[in-house]
């Protein structure tokens, strides 16, 4: 029991620094958020769409928020990387907060949600899906649904495949909840299969030569039906002349 209790802690303390990095780091871009355990210490790894903001001027930003980590948080010697995100568009974290930021500015939720799933698929994305929620026309919550692309909704390939962000729009009526899934364009399904020919084979996979030898089957050889007749049919023996069948029969 103690050890459970022990990984509920770790974990929850991992949220509650996540949820920090996400407000400090807005303009920046939050992008997602990598913890490790070294022998030296522990690794933040922090994907930013700007690092240049999250590292400030001579690295005082940066400084702030290892010295918060190590305090605030209980880390052991906190060392805190700041990576750029290759392409924020199918980045799922950026693109929610984009679209809560969007809303807050007085966007049309339909309008905010088309331009964010066209931007997502313009990217090379395989499929995107959009879900926001709360009021967005009246008193009452709703909830609407942007789709388009391939999308997996549960199983193994939407966990490894499907990448998933979570932003919050505050307006004046009340809070938006904005949902965004995107699934990558690397992703592979299971029922996707590559056939390679021979050739392409044996050169990336050496060690599959031998096996792609052909190997001869022996060869049988089936009697023609023409020459199997003719061969039950033997001729008969000659009959010499002056001689009479039936003294040999006597």
């Amino acid at each position: 029991m103690a050890n459970e209790r022990k990984f509920i802690a770790e974990n929850v303390r991992r949220v509650l620094l996540k949820e920090y990095l996400m407000k400090e780091v807005t303009r920046a871009g939050f992008g997602g958020l990598d913890v490790q355990r070294t022998p030296m210490g522990t690794r933040v790894t922090l994907i930013t769409e700007r690092p240049g903001i999250v590292i400030g001027r001579r690295g005082a930003a940066i400084k702030n928020l290892t010295r918060a980590i190590e305090e605030d948080f209980k880390f052991d010697n906190p060392q805190v990387e700041v990576q750029e995100v290759e392409n924020p568009n199918l980045n799922a974290q950026i693109m929610a907060e984009k679209l809560a930021f969007a809303l807050e500015r007085g966007w049309h939720f339909r309008r905010a949600g088309h331009s964010t799933i066209r931007r997502v698929m313009d990217s090379g994305a395989r499929g995107c899906h959009i879900v926001i929620a709360g009021k967005l026309t009246g008193q009452r919550h709703r909830t609407e649904k942007f789709k388009e692309g391939y999308i997996k909704f549960c199983g193994e390939p939407k966990l490894v495949n499907v990448d998933k962000g979570y932003a919050v729009a505050k307006l004046k009526p009340g809070v938006i909840g904005v949902t965004v899934e995107i699934m990558r364009p690397e992703a592979k399904l299971p029922d996707e299969i590559d056939v390679t020919a021979p050739a392409e084979a044996t050169e990336k996979f050496p060690e599959l030569a031998p096996l792609m030898v052909k190997k001869e089957e022996p060869s049988v050889i089936v009697p023609n039906e023409e020459s199997s007749e003719s061969a039950s049919e033997e001729p008969a023996a000659p009959v010499e002349e002056g001689t009479d069948s039936t003294e040999g029969e006597q």
